[in-house]
């Protein structure tokens, strides 16, 4: 989708030239103000049931000239952009307020003040146009979290909730005429995806496409809330037509160096960072002066890691002045040269290098793989059903397949309660998950309980290039790697000619129509089972293997996989001639260029 506003193609035209200055922080300003309740209140609220006081949002209707003038001063300082008083005007996070049912009304309003004062700035230098992002914050709801210490399988709103708020304001930001869209100080990644999944719905349903910005929160430690490392957050939402990533709030800038330095050197986009003014005091203010933020940051800006930068909590129009007077020395940052490498993550990121080792994908979750896990699932012990993940992980399984295919379970249902149970256990949820039925409302209920970027399997052309195509799509909208069987309208494919064909007709419609990236393309072309007594089953071991070799130089970028246990089904109950099967299989397609597999 091409960009719908002339502003937004000025936007990146500085940023081509230079440094951005994003504006400080607007609660700061606020309290400055030093407002009671009838302050918040104003006229437009005098009757409201719930207390208002510190709902920074409703002063876009009750004090809105204060609200322009916060904005003025720091375009005053020096700021290019100027974020919309809009951080809390979801409708759910209005709820608390009671204010709800004003969420297109404050979201128009507020971009309508925030113009106001950005045109004005503007005519006072024209060789400095300004710009307007429109704020979309995190909300107080989560999806990573439990929402109750006492039931770690328990949360306030549903993904797609999540997504239906963001979109009532979104869309309310795009008709009011933003520049940008900036997603920010998010610290559960999987309510950071559902805000960027409703930008592209708004997107599609409006027609007005702006660029979009995203940052997320880090903690001492160097993980968000949701207890994510910088490169797997980055990676959960790299599929995004991101033009920025970020980091913004928690931290002072020099506790947030080595956080920015790691996303800098990994992030392909541009890198935005606005710290607050040092930690909070014992009295809740922040300490770091003007001179003491601007002397890091501009340490940022020599070392090549900004494009964007301004203030969060703590900062002023004086720790922008000083911050913009900075960083003018230093030209912006160029994006590094990344590698083209399959990257997935869980709270940790996987990366499948050259060198790397074979990917192992445990199976034991897996109702079809694991007797003991079905009956557990079946019996809804879902405790011990995740200890068999956890033993997974801790007996070396790089990535784990979640499958809960049998006819009794509702298999959404059951599929959204152990994936938002195992988002709870660290030490499981730190690999990526690979979601496994050959149901596709599964499937979908899989996607939307990962904060990571995990991995679909399976989809194929059984159904016909447009069945294909709309899975494909809303998978790549959820960010997930895809895991593609080698099957058609005509069946599944077991002669060497067919495995590739077929695979290549996928790629083609995948990378040329659905916009994937070839590294996010994992294809099973169908491990099966020999020795049955059928005599043209006998070549199936060594089909699979030539098959790989030849995919691998057809399309190198891409991942081979498979269920490795299918090659021995016939000596069910010999586990001492399945295991040798299974290790000749897997040193010859390995070496054949087989990535990664199912396995026990």
């Amino acid at each position: 989708m091409e960009i719908s506003n002339n502003r937004s193609k000025d936007f990146l035209n500085v940023l081509e030239e230079r440094i951005a200055i994003l504006d400080g922080a607007m609660g700061t300003m606020v309290h400055a103000l030093g407002l009671d309740e009838q302050g918040f209140r104003g006229e437009p609220f005098r009757d409201n049931e719930r207390d208002l006081k510190n709902c920074i949002d409703a002063l876009t209707l009750s004090q809105p000239d204060a609200i322009k003038q916060i904005h003025a001063s720091f375009l005053e300082a020096g700021a290019d952009i100027v974020e919309t008083n809009t951080f809390g005007a979801t409708p759910v996070a209005l709820a608390d307020f009671g204010l709800q049912d004003h969420t297109r009304e404050l979201n128009l309003a507020a971009c309508r003040i925030a113009r106001e004062a950005a045109d004005a700035a503007t005519l006072k230098t024209p060789d400095k146009p300004r710009f307007v992002a429109g704020s979309i914050g995190p909300t107080n709801k989560q999806l990573s979290i439990a929402g109750n210490v006492a039931d770690p399988g328990h949360r306030d709103v549903t993904f797609d909730e999540m997504v239906s708020c963001y979109r009532s304001q979104i869309e309310a930001l795009l008709e009011g005429g933003v520049d940008l869209l900036l997603a920010e100080t998010a610290f559960d990644t999987l309510v950071l995806k559902a805000a960027l999944l409703a930008i592209e719905e708004s997107f599609r349903s409006t027609g007005i496409v702006v660029p979009i910005m995203a940052s997320f929160t880090v903690f001492e430690g160097g993980r968000t809330l949701s207890a994510q490392t910088v490169d797997a957050c980055y990676q959960s939402i790299s599929h995004a037509n991101l033009l920025s990533a970020g980091i913004n709030c928690a931290l002072g800038p020099e506790k947030l160096r080595p956080y920015l330095a790691d996303l800098s050197r990994i992030c392909p986009r541009m890198v935005s960072c606005y710290p607050n003014a040092g930690l909070p005091n014992a009295l809740g203010g922040f300490d770091e002066t003007p001179e003491m933020m601007a002397s890091v940051i501009g340490e940022f800006a020599r070392d090549g890691f900004l494009n964007i930068v301004g203030g969060c909590c703590g900062t002023t129009p004086d720790h922008i002045r000083a911050i913009a007077d900075e960083v003018s020395l230093h030209p912006p940052r160029r994006s590094p040269d990344q590698p083209r490498l399959s990257r997935y993550s869980g709270l940790e990121l996987l990366e499948v290098r050259p060198e790397s080792s074979f990917t192992i994908i445990g199976e034991r979750t897996n109702i079809t793989g694991s007797r003991a896990f079905a009956r557990l699932i079946k019996e809804e012990n879902y405790e011990a059903a995740l200890s068999v993940a956890r033993q997974q992980v801790e007996n070396g399984a790089n990535i784990i397949d979640v499958n809960v295919d049998e006819g009794m379970l509702d298999g959404p249902a059951v599929m959204t309660k152990f994936l938002t149970l195992l988002s709870s256990e660290p030490d499981v949820s730190r690999v990526p998950i690979m979601i496994d039925s050959s149901r596709w409302e599964v499937l979908e209920a899989g996607l939307k309980c990962i904060q990571g970027k995990g991995i679909v399997n399976s989809i194929s052309l059984k159904e016909g290039e447009d069945a294909f195509l709309k899975q494909a799509r809303i998978i790549r909208d959820y960010g997930a790697a895809v895991v593609v069987m080698a099957f058609d309208e005509h069946g599944q494919a077991t002669d060497i000619d067919n495995k590739v064909s077929i695979c290549e007709r996928a790629y083609r419609l995948l990378t040329e129509k659905a916009d994937f990236p070839p590294e996010d393309i994992i294809f099973d072309p169908n491990i099966l089972t020999v020795a049955t007594g059928m005599e043209e089953h006998n070549r199936y071991a060594i089909n699979f293997i030539e098959a790989t070799r030849q995919i691998k130089e057809k399309m190198p970028l891409t991942k081979i996989s498979g269920g490795v246990s299918n090659i021995s089904f016939s000596f069910r109950g010999n586990n001492l001639v399945r295991e040798a099967m299974h290790a000749a299989f897997l040193y010859h397609a390995i070496k054949a260029g087989m990535d990664m597999g199912i396995v026990n």
